[in-house]
């Protein structure tokens, strides 16, 4: 079986490594920080996926995964690194690519020509054309010549390890031998889902124009809930009921949108065609001012400046700890900057101090809170709702409501 390097270990890499390792293939981990390299050898995850850690745990035994902080030779690459956005001195959204363009330097030293380098990060139009450049610079091969595909990940934490092995991929293919290499690795894989083979320009498209959608239909129902609340009618209840219509399938408004996806990918459409994408635009400003709408409300409920607000929830969707652009910690934020005291509980985070918020165990900050903001439905915030309603609060995601 191929020999495979998986670059970067985080959210995606790591379960790609492990589920590319229950596959058969011999799986390289590779990533620059050290402690990330000691603790997977330590036989220990870094990061909360149900399953993950046991099928981690097959993996090693069955001697098909390994770990390393130096890139060796492979007959292929994925590149599973991050690509957040940052605000230039005008104040506009532009990628950040060099993750993915460091990532491509190190693979260009020990790429021969016959190696397929898979780009899974999700990217603007045109990065993999960049990324064969690059590569092309570090190994003296030309770049039309380099199996080079743009595979981009399709999973939600959460489920990723079955949706690894059962959402459709997409492989957007430089060379037609880079389509066939890609496909015959995901067809080991797979078992319910298929390749859907195209270009690489397409296959960058088509994974911000997955997410772009949920952006502008989560953007809808955050929109709702700020008129309905100008109109003094329970937004729940109104989807509820539009949701009865056949053709109908409004999603429920929350504090906005996090996630390294959802949050990040209109971004990489709007940069490159700001005049185009008003759409996509009105839409990412709706879910980025959310936080605010409801710090005001938040500031409007309670029943003096001095009361101590608890934020229930701080990574980015219920059930993970994920806390990447999460509006939670964003509305936390607002909240001390107008001079409140805030707590929160995050049951999927370290006790402590997580980005400036004091995380406290659930029983110890239901005791501090004077106001209680509901912001995730978490399990165990579902589990004690009854008692959360006891307190005076705001529920952001419909989660206390008594059906």
């Amino acid at each position: 079986m191929k020999k495979i390097t998986v670059m970067g270990l985080g959210y995606i890499g790591l379960p790609t490594a492990i589920t590319l390792a229950g596959a058969g293939f011999e799986v390289c981990g590779f990533d620059v920080t050290e402690r990330v390299i000691e603790s997977l050898r330590g036989g220990k995850i870094h990061i909360v996926e149900p399953g993950l850690q046991e099928a981690f745990d097959k993996a090693v035994e069955g001697g098909h995964l390994h770990f390393s902080g130096e890139l060796s030779p492979a007959d292929v690459f994925y590149i599973a690194v991050p690509t957040p956005f940052y605000q230039d001195e005008n104040g506009a959204h532009r990628a950040d690519l060099r993750f993915v363009e460091s990532a491509g330097r190190m693979a260009g030293k020990v790429i021969t020509k016959d190696s397929l380098v898979i780009l899974e990060s999700t990217v603007p139009p045109r990065t993999t054309e960049m990324l064969a450049r690059v590569l092309s610079e570090e190994s003296g091969l030309p770049a039309e010549s380099l199996h080079v595909a743009h595979c981009p990940e399709r999973v939600i934490p959460g489920n990723m390890m079955y949706e690894l092995k059962n959402n459709d991929r997409i492989i957007g293919a430089r060379t037609p031998e880079a389509a066939r290499m890609a496909k015959e690795i995901y067809d080991c894989v797979l078992e319910k889902g298929v390749c859907r083979v195209t270009d690489d320009v397409t296959a960058e498209m088509c994974k911000l124009t997955e997410n772009t959608f949920r952006d502008v239909n989560i953007a809808y129902a955050n929109e709702l809930s700020v008129i309905c609340d100008k109109m003094g009618i329970n937004v729940f209840e109104l989807i509820k009921l539009a949701n009865c219509h056949p053709r109908v399938n409004i999603l429920n408004p929350g504090v906005g949108v996090g996630g390294h996806c959802i949050a990040v990918d209109p971004w990489f459409i709007y940069e490159q065609f700001p005049e185009e994408a008003k759409v996509i635009h009105a839409s990412r400003m709706r879910n980025e001012n959310k936080p605010r709408f409801v710090a005001e409300k938040v500031l409007a409920g309670m029943k003096k400046v001095s009361d101590t607000v608890l934020v229930l929830g701080l990574s980015y969707k219920p059930d993970v700890d994920d806390l990447r652009e999460s509006p939670s910690i964003e509305l936390c934020h607002i909240l001390q900057e107008k001079g409140v005291r805030v707590v929160a509980c995050e049951p999927f985070a370290p006790a402590g101090e997580v980005s400036g918020i004091e995380n406290l165990p659930f029983d110890e900050a239901m005791q501090r809170a004077d106001f209680v903001v509901v912001t995730l439905g978490h399990a165990l915030f579902q589990e004690n709702a009854a008692r959360i309603r006891e307190k005076p609060h705001f529920d952001c995601v419909g989660m206390l409501a008594e059906n």
